[in-house]
């Protein structure tokens, strides 16, 4: 008789927790982000709060009296601040280098004026929740706020990511995910299921909205991942299925591979499912897990094969990312998976006792086993989940860890793409270090390294610096009869647009002397260097520049300088 695996997905419903038995048989896109607008005025900073002596009262007017200046916009006398503007043509630039000079004058900058966060027009990140219990003014969509999306948005807009997302297929008529699907594929061999843009379950197209779904269609909600696109891998969730479903992500190049399934653990993964995510990993792909929907350490595979179990307290360790459901409150949900196999959270709930019954999104328009209990993935009582918004009803109300990991995977895309550079372990180790925690701490057995913040995460990955800087050393060809001489050199470490340069630390300086092998002669921040040397010598030297990051130049294919030391002229009598 075959062994039985327990393969879940990480949702829970009002009704139940939700089962599945079976028998075992990477070119960077940025949003572009425009110049701050120049008002056109200056903001002239005095020493002294005009309002309070006499002495800033006479500076305002000693900078009014020139010629070509009016005052304009804000005036904040508590602050010494004066706003001016010039006249008759002065160019801005003129004005300020007048002003600067003017006895009392503390400061003269060139004023700009701010831009609104970008929101996309979809209405769920505004219309009011109005379950019992819930906060007045919060949104439909209130995780994507309490993530911090919109400023990562402000950065990117996820152009050019792809998020694998290996579920129950996806309602390809649902306008959130039209246009959304760069490719789909079906593994999936339940009776009755048809092709990967069908979605007999709803699981997956809530999952694929939580992911990718569309911004700014003026229709119902928004992905983590804003523009990203969906690699829609349809599954029916049996080991096979699972892990040709991971491959094909790799091969096909996906950013993030979301799995919202899992099994309970209590028997050893298989060797395809293991050997699928190690091919994964040496394609160099995010995997995100969900976590158990349950309050246990044990997270079943392939969470445990991405954190495995007292591995999550190190920050650099694991192999992707397995993440637990907070809810409203920033704390775990009672229902979601804690422990040593943790990663991080991110919102999967809103609350136990009221609000609204879990995440809104995206979901199916034909009915779902979902909401009857039937078919081979979910025998078991409805969810009563559907919900209708704006006369629609292709949406409903989840919680679970399910809803939780793709928001991760949508972010983690969208770093991949911002940072060429950055490797999937980069990401995935600066997910975790920008998750928002208290002050002060680290990981915990509840939330793991914290709550997912998208913005501190996009801006970690933008910090991440992979090219080694470069220098150049110069000198003196010739020369004859010294003792010694001196090599200047200058480096610069460059970053690709959009992203943060470390900046140089340390030079090491290399000679050979005479065409004997090159040696180190000196490591230091100087960017110059004397030298003893021998008449009659023959001198090769070149610089090595490293980074603040630890990223080394390259030995160069030849030497930078090039000195011959010439003897001493004798003059005869």
């Amino acid at each position: 008789m075959h062994p039985v695996r327990v393969i879940r997905l990480c949702l829970t419903t009002p009704a139940v927790a939700l089962a599945l038995t079976l028998a075992v048989a990477p070119a960077c896109a940025q949003a572009v982000q425009p110049a701050p607008e120049r008002t056109g005025r200056l903001l002239v900073t005095l020493d002294k709060p005009q309002s309070t002596n006499a002495a800033g009262a006479q500076a305002v007017a000693a900078v009014l009296a020139h010629d070509g200046v009016r005052r304009d916009g804000a005036q904040v006398p508590q602050l010494g601040l004066v706003s001016v503007r010039p006249t008759g043509g002065q160019p801005l630039s003129a004005l300020a280098r007048t002003l600067r000079g003017q006895p009392g004058v503390r400061s003269v900058e060139v004023e700009h004026r701010y831009t609104l966060r970008y929101v996309p027009n979809d209405p769920a990140l505004t219309a009011p929740e109005v379950s019992t219990g819930t906060p007045p003014g919060t949104p439909l969509a209130w995780w994507v706020a309490r993530s911090d999306l919109p400023a990562a948005w402000d950065v990117t807009h996820g152009d050019n990511a792809l998020v694998a997302v290996i579920d129950t297929g996806v309602d390809g008529g649902n306008p959130d995910l039209a246009g959304k699907v760069a490719e789909s594929i079906d593994n999936d061999a339940a009776p009755g299921h048809a092709g990967p843009l069908s979605d007999e379950n709803g699981h997956g197209t809530h999952v694929a909205t939580l992911a990718c779904g569309a911004g700014d269609n003026g229709y119902g909600v928004v992905g983590a991942g804003l523009n990203c696109r969906l690699l829609v891998i349809k599954s029916d969730l049996s080991d096979g299925s699972v892990a040709r479903s991971i491959v094909q992500a790799a091969d096909l190049g996906a950013d993030a591979i979301n799995m919202s399934f899992g099994t309970d653990g209590s028997i050893a993964p298989a060797r395809a499912i293991v050997e699928a995510i190690n091919y994964a990993v040496s394609k160099d792909a995010v995997l995100v897990a969900a976590a158990s929907d349950s309050p246990v350490e044990e997270q079943g595979d392939p969470a445990n094969l991405l954190q495995p179990p007292g591995t999550a307290q190190d920050i650099t360790a694991g192999r992707g990312l397995t993440v637990t459901a907070a809810n409203f409150a920033g704390q775990r949900a009672p229902f979601a998976g804690r422990g040593s196999e943790i990663s991080l959270a991110a919102y999967g709930a809103f609350d136990e006792h009221s609000g609204p019954a879990g995440i809104f999104s995206g979901f199916p328009a034909n009915t779902t086993e979902l909401e009857t209990g039937g078919g081979l993935l979910f025998p078991s009582p409805s969810c009563r989940c559907r919900a209708t918004f704006n006369g629609d009803t292709r949406y409903a109300y989840l919680e679970g860890t399910s809803m939780a990991a793709p928001m991760v995977a949508g972010v983690a895309a969208m770093a991949r793409r911002v940072n060429p550079d950055a490797t999937a372990k980069d990401v995935i180790q600066a997910l975790k270090q920008s998750a928002s925690r208290p002050a002060g701490t680290a990981w915990n057995a509840d939330l793991g390294w914290g709550i997912l913040d998208a913005a501190a995460a996009i801006d970690a990955v933008r910090a991440i610096d992979r090219r080694p800087p470069q220098s150049k050393l110069t000198g003196r060809t010739r020369v004859r009869g010294a003792r010694t001489f001196t090599l200047h050199w200058s480096g610069r470490d460059r970053a690709p647009a959009g992203l943060t340069a470390s900046g140089v630390s340390v030079y090491e300086v290399y000679r050979s002397a005479n065409r004997r092998p090159f040696k180190r002669i000196k490591r230091t921040r100087a960017t110059q260097l004397k030298v003893d040397v021998k008449p009659g010598s023959y001198y090769r030297y070149y610089t090595i520049a490293i980074d603040k990051a630890g990223n080394r130049e390259a030995v160069p294919s030849k030497p930078d300088l090039a000195t011959r030391v010439d003897r001493a002229r004798t003059t005869s009598r």
